[in-house]
């Protein structure tokens, strides 16, 4: 996949499987507030219809950060981080580390794999994803709506309280609340980004464009992100929505969907989407990266190791 050349000796799975996780922790430190911010456009009318902070009003990325900043206070940014660091650490680890493994499976082995096989490893490795990681996201998204503002009731005041809570509150289907959307929209995200991301660089190396080094993995990561975001954030922001919502305002995702269609319009589904592509773009930019560096370094210290093991 990323970053090898056909000389190049494939890394072990469990590399791949550690370094895809720890490269997706590093992209969320950087982009966290960038997601908390399309978090807070996505569930903004739903805000006003239930008269949470309703004199509050979020007007673009930058805007929404300024303001958060202003009335809550810096640390409202990374609100939900210690969770999304344990949802990187279940789900980029199976959906990215396990993608080239899983397109090997049913290419029986065989080398230059065509676009469905692609995608159907894609949306394989993200529907494995979700199904294990979901409890991660469904208290990542809580604490990043809630506000930190006087006057307004916090639902949770701690990653751990918020597992306990949901669940003595809504029980195991409050924890995988929303679970049918996710694996929906991180089939989409998987697929569309890793194909997209193999399909763009592999233009660029075959057209000579560039060379096979940091430059041309920025541009097909940034690539990825947008064509990525146009196709996912329908459903990201039914997701969103959802899993935020208290038990129930919605009866499924499909009521969810079709009460923001017949409340808000279609671009109710496109809210959020310019702080999703600054994300995305930026999430892919420095997960991408980090994810070949982490893997070469580590390939390096076990053949160090290895050699350091052979007593001739």
């Amino acid at each position: 996949m990323v970053g090898l050349k056909p000389s190049d000796v494939p890394p072990p799975l469990g590399v791949k499987v550690l370094s895809a996780g720890a490269a997706a922790c590093i992209a969320d430190l950087v982009t966290f507030p960038l997601d908390t911010a399309k978090v807070r456009l996505q569930i903004q009318g739903e805000n006003a219809v239930t008269g949470v902070a309703q004199g509050i009003r979020y007007r673009g990325v930058f805007g929404t950060i300024s303001t958060m900043v202003q009335t809550e206070g810096p640390r409202a940014l990374y609100n939900g981080l210690v969770a999304g660091l344990q949802r990187q650490m279940a789900f980029a680890s199976i959906r990215i580390g396990l993608y080239d493994t899983v397109k090997s499976f049913y290419t029986r082995g065989k080398d230059n794999p065509n676009v469905g096989i692609r995608i159907l490893a894609g949306c394989t490795t993200g529907a494995m994803a979700v199904s294990i990681a979901q409890p991660t996201d469904v208290v990542k998204v809580r604490f990043q709506a809630q506000m930190n503002l006087q006057g307004v009731a916090r639902r949770y005041n701690g990653t751990m309280q918020a597992y306990r809570q949901i669940f003595h509150q809504e029980g195991l289907r409050g924890l995988w609340k929303g679970t049918l959307p996710n694996i929906t929209r991180n089939a989409l995200v998987n697929c569309t980004e890793l194909v997209s991301y193999d399909l763009i660089k592999e233009a660029i190396l075959r057209h000579r464009l560039m060379s096979d080094n940091l430059p041309c993995h920025f541009v097909s990561a940034f690539g990825a992100g947008f064509i990525t975001t146009v196709i996912a954030s329908p459903v990201d922001v039914v997701k969103t929505r959802y899993m935020n919502s208290p038990p129930g305002q919605y009866s499924s995702a499909i009521n969810c969907a079709w009460t923001m269609l017949t409340k808000e319009g279609p671009t109710a589904f496109y809210k959020g989407f310019v702080p999703s592509f600054l994300r995305l773009g930026s999430w892919n930019v420095v997960m991408f990266v980090s994810f070949e560096q982490l893997k070469r370094a580590m390939m390096i210290s076990r053949k160090n190791m290895e050699n350091d093991c052979d007593p001739f």
